[in-house]
């Protein structure tokens, strides 16, 4: 008899189960049980999307047609094992949306370029900003008029994160 006790071929036969596939065990830390079932029974959070748009001017009828399910990992998360989330603190970004308590999206993958809103560490100390390249040097630079932009030399020691997506903004 085969370790644990089993017999070769006991068990539901391949391809029998709910899904009409073979299965694959894996082990799991016993608190994420709940959180993966919740994800494979909606299937990955999708939700519905209607086929009309909102007028941000005057109201129109809306329609009562959802046109789909919309799944945020789809529109949001490009590259997920590259994909970070980081919560803003401070003012330094408003003029482009980004406020103290947002959630950005950050991609590992994406290529720091020039005009892009980066999550670097200067120094030790993680800041975000839009990356500026010019034959003048290069900066990161504030998107508040109040805040000064930060050089980048040999002096200092940056790490550029990643880029900033998307942001998640309450209102």
């Amino acid at each position: 008899m085969p370790r644990g006790g089993a017999r070769k071929g006991a068990g539901r036969p391949k391809g029998q189960g709910k899904y009409n596939e073979p299965t694959k065990p894996i082990r799991i830390p016993e608190s994420m049980v709940g959180k993966i079932l919740e994800y494979v029974q909606t299937s990955g959070y999708k939700l519905p999307i209607y086929s009309s748009s909102v007028q941000a001017g005057f109201p129109s009828p809306a329609d009562d047609y959802i046109e789909g399910k919309l799944d945020l990992n789809e529109h949001l998360i490009k590259h997920p094992t590259a994909t970070f989330f980081v919560r803003a603190a401070g003012e330094s970004m408003t003029k482009v949306g980004i406020h103290h308590g947002d959630i950005l999206i950050v991609d590992r993958s994406l290529e720091a370029k020039h005009g892009k809103i980066v999550i670097a560490a200067v120094d030790g100390e993680l800041t975000v900003k839009r990356l500026n390249k010019s034959p003048k040097g290069t900066y990161l630079m504030p998107e508040n008029d109040k805040y000064k932009p930060i050089e980048i030399t040999d002096i200092n020691d940056v790490v550029i994160w990643g880029v900033v997506t998307n942001v998640l903004h309450e209102l």
